[in-house]
């Protein structure tokens, strides 16, 4: 690990607010200012709340109600998200990222390689991940760089869970990771028009009864092939 850089006695750091922009263009050359502990924890704030208003209200969600929700101003919010596409874009990034992290957590920490892939389905559901499709609209920049790096690194993530699954003789071999993943999204996804906070003892439910299926020796043959991440991207995207 490399030693953290030292500042010379006669010239002390000084803390930089990432609330303040003016203080970013202020800070030394060819340094990065370090971000304050609130600074962060707002954000991190604002990207929670947004999620939940969201799912709950669509794309359409009003930005001061996600504020008040994330306990901040509304000036907070938009100086870390200066716009709705804004928001949503990093909405979509802190999803996929957590997820990727939740998939990576529980094949390292689970004692077998199916238990890995319990972990991660309902934790990725209660990331609220199956809510992510009706997000990228029309108008949302499905080939932005962030996002494609955040969903390459989330397919090798889902990838090395089920490939475990298959060395390991746990998991049936005539599934890919794109079946997982829509079923995922379908399962944990709220039905239009209903209450989709009381819909989550049913999701757990659903999926569980999804994994079961999952499990070897297959006792069904299922039809049609399976699916992989590189046949849901050309379907959907």
């Amino acid at each position: 690990m490399k030693s953290p850089s030292r500042t010379p006695a006669t010239a002390p750091e000084a803390s930089v607010d990432l609330d303040a922009p003016a203080a970013r263009s202020a800070a030394a050359p060819g340094r990065v200012p370090k971000p304050r502990a609130d600074a962060v924890r707002n954000r991190e704030r604002i990207l929670a709340a947004a999620r939940e208003m969201l799912v709950e209200t669509g794309a359409e969600a009003p930005l001061d109600e996600i504020a008040r929700r994330a306990g901040v101003g509304n000036a907070t919010l938009y100086r870390h998200f200066p716009d709705r596409a804004a928001l949503v874009h990093h909405v979509v990034l802190y999803v996929m990222d957590r997820v990727t992290a939740q998939a990576e957590d529980s094949l390292a920490e689970e004692p077998d390689a199916f238990a890995a892939l319990c972990r991660f389905t309902h934790a990725a559901a209660d990331e609220r991940i199956g809510a992510l499709c009706p997000m990228l609209s029309a108008d949302f920049d499905h080939e932005h760089p962030e996002l494609l790096a955040a969903r390459d690194a989330l397919g090798v993530a889902v990838e090395s869970l089920v490939a475990a699954g298959r060395r390991e003789g746990l998991l049936r071999t005539d599934i890919g990771v794109g079946d997982l993943m829509v079923a995922l999204s379908q399962l944990s996804r709220p039905l239009p028009g209903t209450d989709c906070m009381g819909a989550d003892r049913f999701a757990h439910r659903h999926l569980q009864l999804f994994l079961d299926g999952l499990r070897a020796p297959a006792r069904s043959q299922l039809p049609g092939a399976a699916t992989t991440l590189q046949d849901l991207r050309r379907k959907t995207m």
